[in-house]
C-alpha cells in the first residue's frame, strides 16, 4: 500500500449523501475524494431504492389508469397488455441515466472517485480496497461517513431475493405474482405493494401496529387506508406474523390476531419492517466511536461526531431515513468544514409516500401539539372542492394544516392527493422562515392548480376558507 495522499475532505460512501456532500465541498474550494465500492455511484437510492421504485411507480400507474380510468375520460383502449420485460428495461434506463449523471458531476466539480471498499482508520485515513485486491489510502484533513443503511430482516424469513424479498429483489420480479404478502405497512411496503397490485398482483400487507404508516397524523392515516383498501389492497393491521415457511413454490405466513392464528399463502412475500445504519468500513469500538441505542452513529446538528473532524451524515445517522435528508445533511457537513455557520434543522425535512394518490407530512401531527398542551387550530380543504383535481379525476384526500393558536404559526401539515410531494415543498418554505398559515392564505395562487387547495386549507385554519 503507498504512503496516505491527503486531501480536504474524504466520504465514505456514494450515496445521496455522500456524492452530495462530495460536490458541495468542491464547489467550495476543497479537495474531495468520494470512495464508493459499487459499480456505480447513487447508493442504494438511485439503484435498488427511490429512483427505480418511483419508475415503477410512474409506470404502473399508466398501466393502471388506462385499464381503469381512460374510458371516464372519453378514450377507449382495446387489447390492453403489460410488456413487464420493457418495463424493467425502462426502469433500468432511467437508473443508469442517473447512476451516469452523477458521475458526469464528478468530472465536472473535479471530484475524485475512489473505486473499493473504504476503510476508516485511526488519523482520520481511510483504506480503500480495489477490486483486484489493491489498497490505496487517503487521509482526509476532515472525512464524511455516509454509509447508509441496510434492510431489517425477520429472524425466521431471512432475504434469499427469490421468494422472500427485500427492496431489491421486489424491484426485479421476473413476472407478475398471482399473490405477493408484504410484511410492514410503512413506505416500502405501500409503494412496492401499489406497484405489483396495479399490475395485477392480489396484495396483502400485514401490519404489527394498530394501523398502517405508524407514528403519522391519524387523520391522513384514516384517509390514506381508506383509499388503499378501496383500491384493492388487503390491509392487515394489529396482525403479527408468528411464523413461516419458504418452499421451492411459494411462501406461506402464520399470523395472529386476537388471538387467533391464520395462515396466509404468496408467490412471494416482501419484507419492510424497517431499515438499520451501516457501519461497513467503520469500526465503531475501534475507533471510539459514540453510538446511539440502535446503532446509529451520534451527531450534533453540524453533523460532527465525537472523533475530531470526522463527520456523519443521511441514514447512518439514524432519525428519518430519506435522500434528501442525507443530502441536506451532507451540505450541512460540507459546509461546516469549509468554515461556515451551517445548521441542520430536522423538524423541516418532509416526509413522502409516492402511492396514488401520494402523501406528504412535515413537523408535527395534531396528536403531538394536542399531547404538548400547546394551544392550536386545525384547517383542512378537501381536493374534491378543488376546479383542478375535478377535471383531472383525482378528488380524494386534503390538505391539513395545524397552527398555533396564539401565532398562527405553522407547526405541522399533512396531505393526501394527487401530486401532494410537490405541494408540500410550499409549505416547507413558509415553515423555515416560521411562516403562518396566514402567509399562505394571503398569497396568490394560479387558478385552477392544486395548490389552491394548500391555500383553502391555510384559509381554513383562520376559519376563512372560500370555497367550503
Amino acid at each position: 500500500m503507498s504512503a496516505a495522499q491527503t486531501v480536504d475532505v474524504v466520504v465514505l460512501g456514494g450515496g445521496p449523501g455522500g456524492y452530495v456532500a462530495s460536490l458541495r465541498a468542491a464547489q467550495l474550494g476543497l479537495s474531495a475524494v468520494c470512495v464508493e465500492a459499487d459499480a456505480t455511484l447513487g447508493g442504494t437510492c438511485v439503484n435498488v431504492g427511490c429512483i427505480p421504485s418511483k419508475a415503477l411507480l410512474q409506470s404502473s400507474e399508466h398501466f393502471d389508469f388506462i385499464r381503469r380510468h381512460a374510458a371516464e375520460h372519453g378514450i377507449r383502449v382495446e387489447g390492453v397488455a403489460l410488456d413487464l420485460p420493457a418495463m424493467m428495461a425502462r426502469k433500468a434506463e432511467v437508473v443508469a441515466q442517473n447512476t451516469k449523471g452523477v458521475e458526469f458531476l464528478f468530472r465536472k466539480n473535479k471530484v475524485t472517485w475512489a473505486r473499493g471498499f473504504g476503510t476508516l482508520r485511526p488519523g482520520n485515513v481511510v483504506e480503500v480496497r480495489a477490486s483486484d485486491g489493491t489498497i490505496t489510502a487517503w487521509h482526509g484533513r476532515s472525512v464524511i461517513l455516509a454509509t447508509g443503511s441496510v434492510p431489517v430482516q425477520l429472524p425466521f424469513l431471512p432475504f434469499d431475493e427469490e421468494r422472500v424479498l427485500s427492496n431489491v429483489g421486489a424491484l426485479s420480479l421476473p413476472a407478475v405474482p398471482q399473490r405477493l404478502l408484504v410484511v410492514g405497512g410503512g413506505v416500502i411496503g405501500l409503494e412496492l405493494g401499489s406497484v405489483w397490485r396495479r399490475l395485477g398482483a392480489e396484495v396483502t400487507v400485514v401490519e404489527y401496529a394498530p394501523t398502517i404508516l405508524p407514528g403519522n397524523d391519524e387523520e391522513l392515516v384514516r384517509e390514506a387506508d381508506r383509499i388503499f383498501r378501496k383500491q384493492g389492497l388487503a390491509l392487515r393491521t394489529s396482525t403479527r406474523v408468528t411464523g413461516a415457511e419458504v418452499r421451492a413454490d411459494g411462501v406461506t405466513l402464520t399470523v395472529e390476531k386476537d388471538g387467533a392464528t391464520e395462515v396466509l399463502a404468496g408467490d412471494h412475500v416482501l419484507v419492510s419492517v424497517g431499515r438499520k445504519p451501516s457501519l461497513g468500513g467503520v469500526d465503531a469500538a475501534a475507533l471510539g466511536l459514540a453510538l446511539g441505542a440502535r446503532g446509529e452513529i451520534l451527531v450534533d446538528d453540524q453533523q460532527r461526531t465525537n472523533l475530531p473532524g470526522v463527520y456523519a451524515i443521511g441514514d447512518v445517522c439514524g432519525g428519518k431515513l430519506l435522500a434528501h435528508k442525507a443530502e441536506e445533511e451532507g451540505v450541512v457537513a460540507a459546509e461546516v468544514i469549509a468554515g461556515k455557520p451551517s445548521h441542520m434543522h430536522h423538524h423541516l425535512v418532509p416526509g413522502i409516500v409516492y402511492t396514488w394518490p401520494e402523501l406528504a407530512m412535515v413537523g408535527l401531527t395534531e396528536q403531538e401539539v394536542k399531547a404538548s398542551g400547546r394551544p392550536y387550530r386545525v384547517g383542512k380543504f378537501p381536493f374534491s372542492a378543488n376546479g383542478r383535481a375535478r377535471t383531472m379525476g383525482e378528488t380524494q384526500g386534503f390538505v391539513k394544516f395545524v397552527v398555533d393558536r396564539e401565532s398562527d404559526e405553522i407547526l405541522g401539515a399533512h396531505m393526501v392527493g394527487p401530486n401532494v410531494a410537490d405541494l408540500m415543498a410550499e409549505v416547507v418554505l413558509a415553515m423555515a422562515y416560521r411562516g403562518s398559515a396566514e402567509d399562505i392564505g394571503m398569497t396568490v395562487h394560479s387558478h385552477p392548480t392544486l395548490s389552491e387547495v394548500t391555500k383553502e386549507a391555510a384559509l381554513a385554519a383562520l376559519g376563512r376558507a372560500l370555497h367550503m
